[in-house]
């Protein structure tokens, strides 16, 4: 009977290797993060399918954000609060592949589709000389390209080229960061490069050009009188790089992370210090949709009218918030009052 109580207690107890009191903390914070998250990119969705005049090509791209987010929420945070709540992943291998492969699918096609959106502004701001036009049917391309991109990269794990596994304090599950092995290396390798180092690369060097192009055009502008003009623009600016923070906020430690494993597999690495990067990366549907709402006047009206079942009327002139002006600095400074009429041709909104 001493035997099989001891048995029965060592198949039951939960096998936690983190204080008790820090799975706690893990699970509350990640409801909180599960509840901010799925309320704000569900309000993106529910504005744009409300209100059909957003709904551009660039606009577009960020619903296809917006979706993808939302589906980390759902398929990642939601679980990690749970398996946090209990102590350890007590949903079994099945549920732990499937978030594994959730999340790592999901939240690639979130980074993908964050330079794919740095990709097309760089197009329409800094290179209209080349009759560059954002279509919705561009756009569909390319979020069929990066869903297709990425599910390839997800997928593969599942059909034996490396795998999927609980990983840090045993609450949550990823690629298996730890497996030797010559197979599991070449694809972390080549996931690090190709979707990690690849899309920040893309995204660094289109906001730079972007930063880099707006501010001559103020410049320009200024010279001109055209005060107003400017002031959007800096505006923008400054949402740009509120962008891009929170996007390094969220993304940067979990690329250190797959790096360091990859070029140091020796390296021994606790396991909370393995599990806070995956859990900051799980934070990143949270910031996006704030930052859109707190820089575009024309979503923000949309999204509060939605709020409020339609009783909020939207007061003063409609602004676009974020625009981002294509730049011809030489039409720019012959033909200041060109285009005066006709701002929502030549300007690109984040929503």
């Amino acid at each position: 009977h001493f035997n099989f109580l001891h048995w029965f207690l060592k198949m039951t107890a939960s096998p936690t290797i983190f204080p008790r009191v820090g799975y706690s903390i893990i699970s509350f914070l990640m409801f909180i993060n599960t509840i901010v998250s799925v309320f704000n990119n569900s309000l993106v969705i529910a504005v744009m399918a409300k209100t059909p005049t957003l709904l551009s090509p660039m606009n577009a791209i960020v619903l296809g954000l917006s979706v993808s987010d939302l589906m980390i929420a759902l398929c990642g945070s939601l679980i990690v609060t749970m398996t946090n709540y209990r102590g350890y992943f007590f949903l079994g291998d099945g549920v732990c592949i499937f978030q594994g492969f959730a999340v790592n699918y999901f939240g690639l096609v979130s980074l993908c589709t964050l330079a794919l959106l740095a990709y097309e502004r760089y197009n329409v701001v800094c290179r209209p000389q080349a009759g560059f036009k954002l279509t919705m049917r561009r756009s569909r391309l390319g979020l069929l390209f990066v869903w297709g991109f990425c599910l390839f990269w997800a997928v593969a794990p599942l059909l034996g080229w490396s795998s999927y596994g609980p990983e840090g304090v045993q609450t949550s599950c990823s690629l298996g960061w730890e497996e030797r092995s010559w197979s599991n290396y070449s694809y972390l390798i080549l996931y690090t490069l190709l979707c990690f180092i690849g899309p920040v690369t893309v995204i660094i060097y289109c906001y730079t050009k972007v930063l880099g192009s707006m501010r001559k055009l103020n410049r320009s502008v200024e010279l001109q009188g055209g005060r107003p003009s400017a002031e959007e623009n800096e505006r923008a600016i400054r949402t740009v790089f509120f962008m891009i923070s929170a996007f390094f906020v969220c993304w940067l430690p979990y690329t250190v992370l797959s790096v360091v494993v990859v070029v140091a597999p020796g390296v021994r690495i606790p396991p909370l210090v393995a599990t806070m990067p995956m859990y900051f990366a799980k934070t990143s549907p949270i910031y996006n949709p704030l930052i859109y709402f707190l820089s575009n006047k024309q979503f923000r009206d949309a999204a509060l009218e939605v709020l409020s079942c339609g009783r909020y009327i939207p007061r003063g002139p409609v602004s676009s918030g974020l625009a981002m002006t294509a730049v011809n600095r030489r039409n720019a400074a012959e033909h200041p009052n060109r285009g005066a009429g006709k701002g929502t041709l030549n300007r690109v909104l984040p929503l």
